[in-house]
């Protein structure tokens, strides 16, 4: 008999005897884990090739080949339909995950962070695939308003109706960034004005080059300034979108002020000596 108050010692065998206990009460659920995976597995592996022929035989294929989007996807060695049935099968895989770790019963950090990544993976697939869908669907809709407006400016106006399809093309692919970076938690102070700052940087380029053009063909008398013009005008919105990029970092807004007043100050320096020949030439072919 042990003497009272006395703690019975802990001995290698006993310590061997329960871990084994622990390892076999450990079991069932690692089966249950394993198993459910191995069915996620397979069923996102059938699932996913039915999603491939199905966009194959739909045609969706074919139309998406044609567009920007699918020849970037091509030169990447991607095909569309391959693409989302592989989305599709890497989300019924990631939810058997996700039942497998609940089965596991992981307790402490480990458990946690295992839970915090496996409830995180369909939030990123689901962002990635808002992004490529939307892509395709934002190319698909600027295409069509830009070979709509088309016909309803003259031949030689061409460019406007390409410069409204640019155009609505950048809004489009910015709202569908936002909405799957929204998605993938991602968004705040630092992803929003980057956004942002890109988009003013497209839209300035694509909205430069179709009012350049549109002048020059209409006022040939300008083309020997629209290098100048373009200079101009993308230095611009150059300085536009690096101000809303660097917005919320203290202090960047006002050293690009001060850029952005010196570098208004060289152009009207610049632009003395051009305005001068152009006056000149004009007052020579008035005379």
């Amino acid at each position: 008999m042990y003497k009272k108050g006395v703690r019975k010692m802990t001995t290698p065998i006993d310590m061997l005897t329960q871990m084994f206990g622990d390892i076999i009460a450990f079991l069932p659920s690692l089966i249950a884990a394993i198993i459910v995976i191995l069915i996620g597995y397979g069923v996102g592996s059938v699932v996913g090739a039915a999603v491939n022929k199905l966009i194959e035989k739909m045609g969706i294929e074919r139309s998406f080949d044609q567009s920007g989007t699918g020849r970037a996807f091509k030169s990447g060695g991607l095909d569309l339909s391959s693409f989302i049935g592989s989305i599709t099968k890497a989300f019924i895989v990631v939810l058997s995950i996700i039942l497998a770790i609940q089965i596991l019963n992981i307790g402490g950090t480990l458990g946690n962070y295992l839970i915090a990544v496996a409830d995180y993976l369909p939030r990123l697939l689901g962002g990635i695939l808002i992004i490529v869908m939307g892509t395709v669907l934002v190319d698909f809709l600027a295409s069509l308003v830009g070979n709509t407006l088309k016909p309803i400016f003259p031949e030689a106006k061409a460019e406007i109706a390409d410069m409204l399809k640019n155009l609505l093309l950048i809004g489009l692919v910015a709202v569908v960034l936002f909405i799957a970076l929204d998605l993938m938690l991602l968004s705040g102070n630092l992803v929003y004005p980057l956004i942002l700052g890109f988009v003013m940087i497209g839209a300035g380029v694509s909205l430069t080059d179709g009012l350049i053009k549109s002048i020059t063909d209409d006022h040939k008398e300008f083309t020997a300034v629209a290098g100048y013009a373009k200079f101009v005008l993308y230095s611009i919105f150059l300085i536009i979108g690096a101000g809303a990029i660097f917005a919320t970092f203290q202090g960047v807004t006002n050293v690009v002020a001060n850029i952005s007043w010196a570098f208004a100050i060289a152009l009207a320096i610049m632009l003395v000596p051009v305005v001068y020949n152009m006056a000149k030439k004009m007052s020579e072919e008035v005379s």
